[in-house]
Protein backbone atom coordinates (compact mmCIF):
# COMPACT_ATOMS: atom_id res chain seq x y z
CA UNK A 1 0.00 0.00 0.00
CA UNK A 2 1.28 3.47 -0.91
CA UNK A 3 2.08 5.62 2.09
CA UNK A 4 0.02 8.82 2.26
CA UNK A 5 1.72 12.10 1.58
CA UNK A 6 2.38 14.35 4.58
CA UNK A 7 1.57 18.02 4.04
CA UNK A 8 3.12 20.46 6.50
CA UNK A 9 0.73 23.37 6.39
CA UNK A 10 -0.64 26.53 7.97
CA UNK A 11 -4.17 27.74 7.19
CA UNK A 12 -4.49 30.01 4.15
CA UNK A 13 -0.78 29.79 3.41
CA UNK A 14 0.78 28.48 0.20
CA UNK A 15 0.16 24.98 1.54
CA UNK A 16 -3.52 25.60 0.69
CA UNK A 17 -2.65 25.35 -3.00
CA UNK A 18 -1.03 21.95 -2.47
CA UNK A 19 -3.98 20.76 -0.36
CA UNK A 20 -6.35 21.75 -3.18
CA UNK A 21 -4.26 19.73 -5.64
CA UNK A 22 -4.13 16.67 -3.37
CA UNK A 23 -7.91 16.79 -2.95
CA UNK A 24 -8.55 17.28 -6.66
CA UNK A 25 -6.27 14.35 -7.50
CA UNK A 26 -7.94 12.26 -4.77
CA UNK A 27 -4.55 11.33 -3.30
CA UNK A 28 -4.11 10.00 0.24
CA UNK A 29 -2.47 12.50 2.56
CA UNK A 30 -2.40 13.72 6.12
CA UNK A 31 -1.56 17.14 7.47
CA UNK A 32 0.86 18.39 10.10
CA UNK A 33 0.21 21.90 11.41
CA UNK A 34 3.06 24.38 11.35
CA UNK A 35 2.28 26.72 14.24
CA UNK A 36 3.20 30.07 12.70
CA UNK A 37 1.97 32.02 15.70
CA UNK A 38 4.73 30.43 17.77
CA UNK A 39 7.35 30.38 15.02
CA UNK A 40 6.92 26.73 14.11
CA UNK A 41 8.45 27.33 10.67
CA UNK A 42 11.74 28.09 12.44
CA UNK A 43 11.80 24.92 14.57
CA UNK A 44 14.73 22.60 13.98
CA UNK A 45 12.44 19.75 12.93
CA UNK A 46 10.83 21.87 10.21
CA UNK A 47 14.11 23.36 9.05
CA UNK A 48 15.43 19.82 8.61
CA UNK A 49 12.70 19.38 5.96
CA UNK A 50 13.01 22.83 4.41
CA UNK A 51 16.09 24.85 5.40
CA UNK A 52 14.53 28.04 4.03
CA UNK A 53 11.81 27.85 6.69
CA UNK A 54 9.01 28.37 4.19
CA UNK A 55 5.60 26.67 4.06
CA UNK A 56 4.64 24.26 2.50
CA UNK A 57 6.60 21.04 2.72
CA UNK A 58 5.29 17.81 1.22
CA UNK A 59 6.86 14.60 2.49
CA UNK A 60 6.94 11.86 -0.16
CA UNK A 61 8.53 8.44 -0.45
CA UNK A 62 11.28 10.16 -2.46
CA UNK A 63 11.95 12.71 0.27
CA UNK A 64 10.69 16.12 1.35
CA UNK A 65 9.68 18.62 -1.33
CA UNK A 66 9.38 22.36 -0.92
CA UNK A 67 8.56 25.34 -3.16
CA UNK A 68 4.90 25.47 -4.14
CA UNK A 69 5.39 25.41 -7.90
CA UNK A 70 7.83 22.51 -7.71
CA UNK A 71 5.44 20.46 -5.55
CA UNK A 72 2.53 21.10 -7.92
CA UNK A 73 4.53 20.16 -11.00
CA UNK A 74 5.93 17.04 -9.30
CA UNK A 75 2.46 15.85 -8.27
CA UNK A 76 0.99 16.57 -11.71
CA UNK A 77 3.75 14.73 -13.56
CA UNK A 78 3.97 11.82 -11.15
CA UNK A 79 0.24 11.16 -11.17
CA UNK A 80 -0.37 12.32 -14.76
CA UNK A 81 -3.16 14.62 -13.67
CA UNK A 82 -4.00 18.32 -13.72
CA UNK A 83 -1.31 19.36 -16.21
CA UNK A 84 -0.56 18.82 -19.90
CA UNK A 85 1.85 15.92 -20.43
CA UNK A 86 5.42 16.51 -21.54
CA UNK A 87 4.52 15.77 -25.19
CA UNK A 88 1.20 17.64 -25.22
CA UNK A 89 0.85 20.77 -27.34
CA UNK A 90 -0.18 22.89 -24.37
CA UNK A 91 2.79 21.95 -22.18
CA UNK A 92 4.86 25.03 -23.00
CA UNK A 93 2.07 27.50 -22.26
CA UNK A 94 1.24 25.68 -19.03
CA UNK A 95 4.85 25.81 -17.84
CA UNK A 96 5.42 29.46 -18.68
CA UNK A 97 2.31 30.57 -16.78
CA UNK A 98 3.00 28.22 -13.85
CA UNK A 99 6.49 29.66 -13.46
CA UNK A 100 5.16 33.19 -13.99
CA UNK A 101 2.66 32.63 -11.19
CA UNK A 102 5.27 31.13 -8.88
CA UNK A 103 8.25 33.39 -9.49
CA UNK A 104 6.56 36.68 -10.46
CA UNK A 105 2.98 36.95 -9.17
CA UNK A 106 3.45 35.05 -5.90
CA UNK A 107 6.81 36.71 -5.28
CA UNK A 108 5.32 40.19 -5.71
CA UNK A 109 2.39 39.33 -3.45
CA UNK A 110 4.87 38.36 -0.74
CA UNK A 111 6.40 41.84 -0.94
CA UNK A 112 2.98 43.42 -0.32
CA UNK A 113 2.45 41.14 2.69
CA UNK A 114 5.90 41.66 4.23
CA UNK A 115 7.32 44.92 2.87
CA UNK A 116 9.56 45.33 5.91
CA UNK A 117 11.60 42.35 4.74
CA UNK A 118 12.43 44.17 1.50
CA UNK A 119 12.79 47.83 2.49
CA UNK A 120 13.38 50.11 5.46
CA UNK A 121 11.01 50.30 8.37
CA UNK A 122 9.70 53.85 7.78
CA UNK A 123 5.91 53.94 7.22
CA UNK A 124 6.17 56.15 4.13
CA UNK A 125 8.78 53.85 2.58
CA UNK A 126 6.70 50.73 3.27
CA UNK A 127 3.52 52.28 1.90
CA UNK A 128 5.25 53.45 -1.27
CA UNK A 129 6.76 50.01 -1.82
CA UNK A 130 3.40 48.31 -1.31
CA UNK A 131 1.67 50.66 -3.73
CA UNK A 132 4.28 50.19 -6.45
CA UNK A 133 4.28 46.40 -6.15
CA UNK A 134 0.48 46.21 -6.01
CA UNK A 135 0.37 48.02 -9.34
CA UNK A 136 2.56 45.26 -10.73
CA UNK A 137 0.30 42.61 -9.18
CA UNK A 138 -2.72 44.04 -10.99
CA UNK A 139 -0.83 43.91 -14.28
CA UNK A 140 0.07 40.28 -13.58
CA UNK A 141 -3.59 39.38 -13.08
CA UNK A 142 -4.46 41.20 -16.28
CA UNK A 143 -2.01 39.05 -18.21
CA UNK A 144 -3.41 35.88 -16.66
CA UNK A 145 -6.97 37.00 -17.39
CA UNK A 146 -6.04 37.31 -21.05
CA UNK A 147 -4.44 33.85 -20.94
CA UNK A 148 -7.50 31.93 -19.70
CA UNK A 149 -8.47 29.38 -22.33
CA UNK A 150 -11.67 27.41 -22.74
CA UNK A 151 -12.51 27.32 -19.93
CA UNK A 152 -9.33 26.97 -17.84
CA UNK A 153 -5.82 28.37 -17.83
CA UNK A 154 -4.50 24.93 -18.72
CA UNK A 155 -7.04 24.21 -21.47
CA UNK A 156 -10.16 22.07 -21.36
CA UNK A 157 -9.64 20.76 -17.82
CA UNK A 158 -8.64 22.39 -14.53
CA UNK A 159 -4.94 22.27 -13.79
CA UNK A 160 -2.73 22.99 -10.81
CA UNK A 161 -2.15 26.38 -12.43
CA UNK A 162 -5.81 27.32 -11.96
CA UNK A 163 -5.58 26.39 -8.28
CA UNK A 164 -2.45 28.50 -7.80
CA UNK A 165 -3.91 31.59 -9.49
CA UNK A 166 -7.23 31.34 -7.62
CA UNK A 167 -5.48 31.30 -4.25
CA UNK A 168 -3.29 34.26 -5.25
CA UNK A 169 -6.46 36.16 -6.19
CA UNK A 170 -7.87 35.39 -2.75
CA UNK A 171 -4.78 36.80 -1.09
CA UNK A 172 -4.85 39.93 -3.25
CA UNK A 173 -8.31 40.74 -1.86
CA UNK A 174 -7.61 39.91 1.81
CA UNK A 175 -4.05 40.86 2.63
CA UNK A 176 -2.08 42.70 3.92
CA UNK A 177 -3.88 43.28 7.19
CA UNK A 178 -2.40 46.77 7.54
CA UNK A 179 -1.81 49.39 4.90
CA UNK A 180 -3.33 49.74 1.43
CA UNK A 181 -4.49 46.67 -0.43
CA UNK A 182 -4.76 46.15 -4.15
CA UNK A 183 -7.67 48.23 -5.41
CA UNK A 184 -8.97 45.56 -7.75
CA UNK A 185 -11.08 42.57 -6.86
CA UNK A 186 -11.35 39.40 -8.89
CA UNK A 187 -14.51 40.72 -10.58
CA UNK A 188 -12.26 43.12 -12.47
CA UNK A 189 -10.82 40.09 -14.28
CA UNK A 190 -13.89 38.38 -15.79
CA UNK A 191 -12.20 35.28 -17.20
CA UNK A 192 -10.41 34.59 -13.92
CA UNK A 193 -13.62 35.26 -11.98
CA UNK A 194 -15.53 32.71 -14.06
CA UNK A 195 -12.71 30.21 -13.56
CA UNK A 196 -12.82 30.78 -9.81
CA UNK A 197 -16.59 30.28 -9.74
CA UNK A 198 -16.16 26.93 -11.45
CA UNK A 199 -13.51 25.92 -8.94
CA UNK A 200 -15.73 26.82 -5.99
CA UNK A 201 -18.42 24.45 -7.26
CA UNK A 202 -16.09 21.44 -7.23
CA UNK A 203 -16.49 19.07 -4.23
CA UNK A 204 -12.74 18.59 -3.79
CA UNK A 205 -12.20 22.34 -3.56
CA UNK A 206 -15.04 22.64 -1.07
CA UNK A 207 -13.52 19.92 1.13
CA UNK A 208 -10.10 21.54 1.20
CA UNK A 209 -11.45 25.01 1.92
CA UNK A 210 -13.77 23.73 4.66
CA UNK A 211 -10.80 22.05 6.33
CA UNK A 212 -9.10 25.45 6.63
CA UNK A 213 -12.21 27.48 7.51
CA UNK A 214 -12.25 29.62 4.36
CA UNK A 215 -16.00 29.96 3.86
CA UNK A 216 -18.21 28.90 0.93
CA UNK A 217 -16.78 31.36 -1.64
CA UNK A 218 -13.05 31.45 -0.88
CA UNK A 219 -12.05 33.01 -4.22
CA UNK A 220 -14.97 35.11 -5.46
CA UNK A 221 -16.12 36.46 -2.07
CA UNK A 222 -13.19 35.75 0.23
CA UNK A 223 -13.48 36.05 4.00
CA UNK A 224 -10.83 35.99 6.68
CA UNK A 225 -10.06 32.37 7.56
CA UNK A 226 -11.59 30.79 10.64
CA UNK A 227 -9.52 27.59 10.84
CA UNK A 228 -10.14 24.79 13.32
CA UNK A 229 -6.43 24.87 14.21
CA UNK A 230 -3.50 27.18 13.77
CA UNK A 231 -3.47 30.64 12.20
CA UNK A 232 -2.74 32.14 8.80
CA UNK A 233 -0.06 34.48 10.17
Amino acid sequence: MTRPYVLHYAPDNASLIVRLALEEMDLPYRTVLVDRRNGGQRDDAFLALNPSGMIPVLETQQGALFETGAILLWLADRHKMMAPGVRDAGRGDFLKWLFFTSSTLHADLRITFYPGQYAGSGPATLQALRKKVQERVLRHFGLLDDAVGAPWLGGENPSVLDLYVAVCARWMALYPEEGPRAEAQLRDFPALYAMAERLEARPAIQRACAAEGLGPHPFTRPERPNPPEGSAT
